[in-house]
C-alpha cells in the first residue's frame, strides 16, 4: 500500500504550453507497473483553461468546486458543476476549463500508452472559448 500524504507534494504551475490563464496542479499521481493510471487535482482561474488534447484510453474528469466549461471538437460547449462527473472518450479531441466568470476545481483520471496519458494540440483560442 502506498499512501500520498496530503501536503507532502508541492503545488505546480499548469505549464503555459498547455494551459491558457491561471491554473495550479495539486497532488498528482502515477501507479505503478503493470497498472497505468494516474491524474492529479487541477484548479482553473475564471478564464483558465487547457489546450485542444485527446487521451488514448479517455478521460475522468470529477469537479469538486466551481463551475466549467468542456468541449469535444464538433460539439457546443458544456457546462460541468460541482458534483458532475464526465467521461471524454478515448481520443476524443476537446478542452476544458473554468467559465470567464467561475473557478473551477476538477479530479482528472486517465491511464498511460507508451508511457503518455495525453496528446496536447494547439490552444484553444479566445474567440473559440467565448463562443
Amino acid at each position: 500500500m502506498k499512501i500520498i500524504a496530503n501536503g507532502s507534494q508541492p503545488s505546480r504551475k499548469g505549464p503555459e504550453d498547455y494551459f491558457t490563464g491561471t491554473v495550479r496542479i495539486d497532488s498528482p499521481f502515477q501507479a505503478t507497473e503493470p497498472a497505468r493510471v494516474g491524474g492529479a487535482t487541477v484548479t482553473f482561474e475564471p478564464g483558465a483553461r487547457t489546450a485542444w488534447h485527446t487521451h488514448p484510453l479517455g478521460q475522468t474528469l470529477i469537479v469538486i468546486h466551481g463551475q466549467g466549461w468542456i468541449q469535444c471538437e464538433g460539439e457546443e460547449i458544456r457546462v460541468m458543476n460541482q458534483g458532475d462527473i464526465v467521461w471524454i472518450p478515448e481520443d476524443v479531441k476537446h478542452w476544458h476549463g473554468a467559465t470567464p466568470e467561475t473557478a473551477m476545481t476538477h479530479i482528472a483520471i486517465a491511464e498511460s500508452v507508451n508511457g503518455s496519458p495525453v496528446d496536447w494540440m494547439e490552444k484553444v483560442s479566445d474567440e473559440q472559448y467565448r463562443k
